[in-house]
């Protein structure tokens, strides 16, 4: 697994305190773009939390993510969770050790009180401590909240006195923008009350006798039956997909606290195994965790981004759009498309691309993007992506043979030379790409499309640009890239953005390239 080290700065160590009987908990933070630039501990909020020990729970469940690896247990997973401002709310986010697992707990603005919430991202600091600290809070007194340095913090001419280097496998970055695209096409399938919530996920396993697969028991569904949720062994008419139920442990931390879960996922008509978002809502706030289609199969091989990263297009695009962004909870796509005079459907490809830097991510309880900026940058991740440096290693060796005319109505056909073998990949109606290799016969499409369709794709894409009739329909990318190199450039920059790119396709554990 291909790693860099993200060295994180805190002024102090977050902490857990009392002051004439009000809590006061101090979240120290490390960097961080705001809407002035980049900070090396910016504030976000100081006020009053309105459901202290749910929130507390929450963040302890966040961090409990962070903490863990559900696959290959016995490798170290460690990393800060990230805090976004934005200007209403508060979202803590991580990622599990194996990618398999995104939380998130947002704080709404009915959660949070006395004090306006400021705009920007930057990881905090939740040691452990802080973590026994959180565990042991009880009662109702009041929790006064700060994200940032307060008027007492501190640094020495030395500099920070805590620093933390954490390693950042390349996975996180990708799983992040791969867990946005996928979120994006889900849909409520479930709802259940306080009492059902409590009562069903207190009956699921915490242990999977196996691992993998999709036919294994790590890979269970729930239907739903009445006011709950009625486990099943095969994928039947409206069920969801379960994998891993000892994946949703985490959600035990807040369920004295709950009032409702809700269950998030997409259509699955052929019966695979899917990833599924279990959101469980809390007086002023919602926990969510997304799990992916497998225990052992994390985030970032899905490919689901890969059609955004290979079209130049989509790249010109992100640029101008990512200057209409500014920190909101809910990016309306129409406004955007609107202001940038892109239709919809670019702005869509555009936030893709965008959510490959860790620039954007998907609410589903809101059906909506929101902006974040994480400590990555999208050349990184494309160029550390195993199938999408294939299919350009493939165009560059001239192995693409389109038999057919980019601009011939019906289905196309083309052969890629892939070393010693030739591959037939065909253009079905609705433009879905299938292709005679291994990966398409064992996925269908399921984990987006191999190298041999991807540089398929690239190509008829290319012969699209170089065709005079074109040129009036590119107008709008071109128009992009120019008004987008007024940006500023404070926007991508970051401590692990200075790793070397690798150049090869890099295997990692549990992921099939």
């Amino acid at each position: 697994m291909s790693r860099s080290v993200q060295a994180l700065a805190y002024a102090r160590p977050s902490a857990l305190t009392t002051e004439g009987g009000t809590g006061r908990l101090g979240l120290e933070t490390s960097g961080g773009l705001t809407p002035v630039g980049r900070e090396a501990h910016p504030q976000f909020f100081a006020g009053f939390l309105s459901s202290p020990q749910a929130a507390a729970r929450g963040l302890l469940a966040v961090a409990d993510v962070a903490a863990a690896r559900y696959y290959q247990r016995t490798l170290r997973a460690s990393l800060d969770p990230v805090v976004t401002a934005g200007g209403d709310r508060l979202r803590f986010e991580s990622f599990s050790g194996c990618c398999g697992v995104y939380a998130r707990l947002d704080v709404l603005p009915e959660g949070l009180d006395g004090a306006d919430t400021g705009h920007g991202t930057t990881n905090v600091d939740v040691n452990n401590p802080l973590r026994e600290a959180l565990s042991r809070l009880s009662g109702d007194e009041p929790l006064h909240l700060r994200v940032g340095p307060d008027e007492l913090a501190v640094t020495t001419a030395d500099g920070p006195v805590v620093e933390k280097k954490v390693p950042l496998p390349d996975r996180w970055l990708r799983g992040f923008a791969e867990a946005q695209v996928i979120t994006a096409g889900f849909d409520l399938r479930a709802e259940l009350s306080a009492a059902e919530a409590v009562r069903f996920l207190r009956t699921l396993p915490r242990t999977t006798t196996t691992g993998a697969g999709a036919g294994g028991r790590g890979s269970l569904w729930v239907v739903p039956a009445g006011r709950t949720l009625r486990p099943t062994t095969r994928p039947v008419p409206g069920a969801v997909c379960l994998p891993g139920p000892e994946r949703l442990t985490a959600l035990q931390r807040v369920l004295r606290h709950a009032t409702a879960l809700r269950v998030y996922g997409p259509a699955a008509p052929d019966g695979a195994a899917t990833a599924a978002a279990w959101e469980v809502t809390l007086p002023g706030m919602r926990l969510t965790l997304t799990l992916s289609p497998e225990p052992s199969r994390g985030f970032s091989g899905e490919g689901a981004v890969l059609e955004a990263l290979a079209t130049d297009e989509a790249a010109a695009d992100a640029d101008l759009v990512s200057v209409l962004l500014s920190w909101e909870p809910r990016i309306d796509t129409a406004d955007l498309a609107a202001r940038s005079g892109l239709s919809p459907q670019r702005v869509r490809g555009a936030l893709t691309r965008l959510g490959t830097a860790g620039r954007v991510g998907y609410d589903a309880a809101d059906a909506a993007y929101f902006h974040r900026e994480l400590p990555y940058d999208a050349g990184r991740a494309e160029a550390r992506n195993p199938r999408l440096t294939a299919a350009r290693a493939l165009l560059a060796d001239d192995a693409v043979h389109l038999h057919t005319p980019t601009a011939t109505a019906g289905p196309r056909t083309a052969t890629v030379r892939s070393g010693e073998r030739h591959y037939q990949v065909r253009e079905a109606a609705g433009g879905v790409l299938s292709c005679t290799c291994q990966w398409w016969a064992d996925y269908r499409g399921r984990r987006g499309p191999c190298k041999h369709a991807l540089a398929v794709r690239m190509a008829h894409r290319g012969q699209t640009a170089t065709a005079p009739t074109t040129t009036a329909a590119t107008a709008p990318a071109a128009t992009a890239t120019t008004t987008a190199a007024t940006a500023p450039a404070a926007t991508a920059t970051t401590t692990a953005a200075t790793a070397p790119a690798a150049t090869t396709p890099v295997t990692a554990a549990g992921e099939t390239r």
